[in-house]
């Protein structure tokens, strides 16, 4: 392969993978946890993380959950819980205030935790 041709290549996969790294960091998201609780109004268990969209504050949250193995460890899978269901999440809001968008490291549904990032989380 040519230098051109591998400059080319490399370009185009900074450009493709740079945008996914990073979301799916923790930069995006405040240093200090908050607590939202609120009423699930849609689950989806895709790729490339699980996320609930919960009606909080009057608003509509994304709350983005663990990717999908960490999302299984915890043991929440797409039939523990449904719309119409009470949510607490304890996690990360955006750093952008505008965004109702924040990385939960523990959901609890009914008494129970589903713990995505056990490492992170903080309780004081």
């Amino acid at each position: 392969m040519t230098p051109n041709r591998r400059s080319v290549l490399a370009f185009g996969l900074v450009a493709i993978a740079g945008p996914a790294l990073a979301h799916h960091g923790w930069s995006w998201a405040e240093g200090e946890q908050m607590t939202l609780t609120g009423t699930i109004q849609k689950i989806s268990m895709a790729p490339p993380h699980p996320m609930l969209m919960v009606e909080a504050q009057g608003k509509l949250w994304q709350v983005d959950l663990g990717n999908p193995s960490q999302t299984e460890r915890s043991g929440f899978r797409g039939d523990s819980a449904k719309p119409g269901d009470q949510v607490t999440a304890l996690g990360n809001r955006h750093l952008d205030k505008e965004k109702a968008h924040m990385k939960a490291v523990r959901i609890t549904i009914a008494g129970k935790n589903y713990d995505m990032y056990p490492e992170r989380i903080r309780t004081n």
